[in-house]
């Protein structure tokens, strides 16, 4: 029996992880005998650091999305990627009641940690608005095993599904050389402060300050607010370049260029950022922090280092034990891409999500 299944949630562009992510569960779906697929693509056009903030524009943006909830009746199955705030989550209530109202199986993917927060400082009204949405959903999907707690207010354990996230298959290369002459650093995310890009390029011109060699590359959309902040920073560093937003086969490139990459995040919707596998993929050193589900996939000192959030001395700190340890690099390098291969495939994402809709 084929079942239709509707996706509601954002899809690129902008490109993030989580409309990364839908595209690929898109396309997953529409590949197999099995599902007929569609989506509802909520992305809102522009590129902005706060997300799940109320805003007019938003408000009718969302609200024009509403008038497709008839594509709710055609599906057996509606798979969300909401939002983690009060109106992340109420932006979908018409398509959460209405789904409820007519049986259908509904699923929550939650791509971060901070659900169960806003939960947890709610009050009055909002709080059992916010509850009553949550709880319709028939199964919950999080990222890794300490996510779970996002859903357990709502949803019984059984319910409660961990699907990791992927890189996908053109980024990875059975054979390549690892290149451990310097240290080549890449930033591949959005530009927002809480991704702690600006921590990153004060631990560069620490770099500088020190004489020690290294090359960077920034990629990723810059939020608007940041924009001067950032441009700022960039110009007075000699050996880092921004290139803007890069995918396909630039991404690759990229990737493959570098032997660190570094997100030093303190987002507080993080997840389990996909930039991390795929530079888990393309034999990467990670640097980034202890912070939502990152801990859950990155063991400091196996995979790359945890550093502190908010802070750029210990950024350089990693950076300078790696420069003192060159020939290191190559050992993480085939330790990282081994993990990958066993983790964080495509194929084994796809797998396990075909597995939850049909159980």
């Amino acid at each position: 029996m084929i079942k239709n299944v509707l996706i509601i949630g954002p899809f690129p562009n902008p490109i993030s992880g989580v409309s990364l992510a839908n595209e690929v569960a898109y396309n997953i779906l529409s590949q197999s005998k099995k599902f007929k697929v569609s989506k509802i693509d909520t992305s809102y056009p522009v590129f902005q650091e706060d997300i799940g903030a109320f805003s007019f524009k938003k408000f009718l943006f969302f609200l024009g999305l509403n008038f497709k909830f008839y594509e709710i009746l055609k599906n057996d199955v509606i798979y969300f990627t909401t939002g983690q705030t009060f109106f992340g989550i109420l932006k979908y209530a018409l398509f959460i009641f209405i789904g409820s109202i007519f049986k259908k199986e509904l699923i929550i993917h939650v791509h971060g940690n901070h659900l169960g927060k806003e939960y947890s400082i709610l009050k009055g009204f909002k709080k059992r608005i916010f509850h009553y949405l949550v709880s319709k959903f028939n199964k919950g999907i999080v990222l890794s095993e300490s996510l779970k707690s996002n859903l357990t207010p709502f949803l019984p354990q059984e319910k409660i599904y961990i699907l990791y996230n992927f890189a996908e298959d053109y980024l990875f290369e059975e054979n390549v050389d690892v290149d451990n002459s310097s240290l080549k650093i890449t930033y591949l995310s959005n530009l927002m402060e809480e991704k702690g890009i600006l921590f990153l390029l004060d631990a560069l011109a620490i770099l500088e300050m020190q004489n020690i060699t290294y090359e960077a590359k920034i990629a990723g959309n810059i939020d608007e607010s940041l924009k001067e902040k950032i441009y700022n920073k960039l110009n007075k560093l000699d050996n880092t370049n921004y290139l803007g937003v890069v995918k396909g086969q630039d991404k690759k490139q990229l990737l493959e260029w570098s032997n660190i990459f570094i997100l030093p995040t303190f987002y507080k919707m993080e997840g389990q950022p996909i930039s991390i596998i795929e530079a888990l993929a393309t034999n990467n050193i990670i640097i980034t922090t202890n912070h939502a589900g990152i801990p859950d996939i990155i063991e400091n000192g196996l995979n790359g280092f945890l550093v502190k959030p908010k802070n750029s001395n210990s950024i350089f700190e990693n950076l300078k034990y790696l420069n003192d340890n060159l020939d290191e690099i190559e050992t993480f390098a085939n330790r990282n891409k081994k993990y990958f291969i066993n983790n964080f495939t495509i194929d084994k994402f796809g797998r396990e999500l075909k597995n939850i809709i049909n159980a």
